[in-house]
């Protein structure tokens, strides 16, 4: 029986195919963790860049100098443009003949588009990965990250989304990799209206080096202006916990947690944060963690390298006093 497995695996092709997201003709730092990931499966590594002509052109040239990369496919498309679900996910099943295992970063464009990819191939998408035993073989966090299943997929092709955090980026440059074109399309099912770009001179909330982030205890939209005032003085990015962004005091793209972003910065710093498991889904990976509670049984001092029970309308105002 090993050894009819030999055969079948011999016949079958065994590359990875890694689905870039690019925003106007810019590849996204999360596809270095995403390749970084990629690598570590062991074979050689094809990208697949799509969108309009000028942003495809633009971000396969970057993406062609990734080391690792053998290969860069570019689908040139206006349809492809804005990370629309349905025809990225027809591209991608298009495109998936001849590579065994199909990766792209756990953001909201692969929780998008790749269970689409998975119900078009029937096969079982395997999302959210964090750590690569084996080609087969996967370990994700399940139950808000409060354990960790090691998942064995049978499928011939693996479609995979990555946790970026739990995965070191890589080189961005040094490679030279053959760009060409491909014919695939995809279905224009739904269509783009607009988008609203918030634009901030603070870190990105994924990619900051310490992140200062305010919970329900703030009390007030206008209360949270002291995590901008506090982030300000550190060089920080700002985050917010669900209730926080509930109940109107942050914007939803400042969540951290399950079910908004996964951030593992230098150090983390929760002010007003409870620490619920949703929460700490999104942070607990960070470096160092630091948290202002008024409650000395909070979930939060459970993680937290260093915890101040104070109240943070006396705390907070002093540290940005004194920094």
């Amino acid at each position: 029986m090993f050894k009819r497995q030999l055969s079948v695996i011999g016949r079958r092709s065994v590359s990875t195919l890694l689905v870039i997201e690019q925003s106007q003709g810019t590849p996204l730092a999360s596809n270095l963790h995403a390749l970084s990931a990629a690598t570590k499966l062991g074979f050689p590594v094809t990208a697949l860049v799509a969108g309009s002509a000028a942003h495809v052109e633009a971000a396969a040239k970057v993406v062609a100098g990734y080391p690792g990369v053998t290969k860069v496919l570019t689908a040139k498309n206006d349809v492809f443009d804005h990370g629309l679900a349905e025809p990225h996910a027809d591209l991608i099943s298009a495109s998936a003949k001849g590579h065994s295992h199909i990766v792209t970063a756990h953001s909201a464009y692969g929780k998008n588009v790749f269970p689409r990819v998975g119900a078009l191939l029937d096969v079982s998408p395997i999302p959210d990965v964090t750590e690569i035993i084996s080609a087969d073989t996967f370990k994700r966090p399940i139950y808000a990250g409060n354990a960790i299943a090691t998942v064995k997929s049978k499928d011939a092709t693996k479609v995979v989304t990555i946790r970026p955090t739990a995965f070191a980026p890589s080189a961005s440059t040094g490679g030279s990799a053959a760009v060409e074109d491909t014919t695939a399309t995809g279905t224009a099912l739904s269509k783009w209206v607009s988008e609203e770009i918030v634009k901030s001179d603070r870190p990105k909330l994924e990619a900051a080096k310490v992140v200062v982030s305010g919970g329900r205890g703030l009390k007030s939209a206008e209360n949270f202006k002291l995590m901008y005032d506090l982030a300000d003085k550190l060089g920080a990015a700002v985050g917010a916990s669900r209730a926080a962004c509930d109940a109107g005091y942050a914007p939803h793209d400042l969540q951290v947690g399950q079910t908004g972003k996964i951030v593992a910065p230098e150090a983390y710093i929760a002010i007003a944060v409870s620490g619920a498991i949703q929460h700490l889904a999104g942070m607990k990976d960070s470096k160092l963690i630091a948290a202002i509670n008024t409650d000395p049984e909070a979930p939060i001092f459970q993680v937290a390298d260093y915890g101040l029970v104070a109240d943070l309308f006396e705390a907070v105002p002093e540290m940005i006093k004194k920094l």
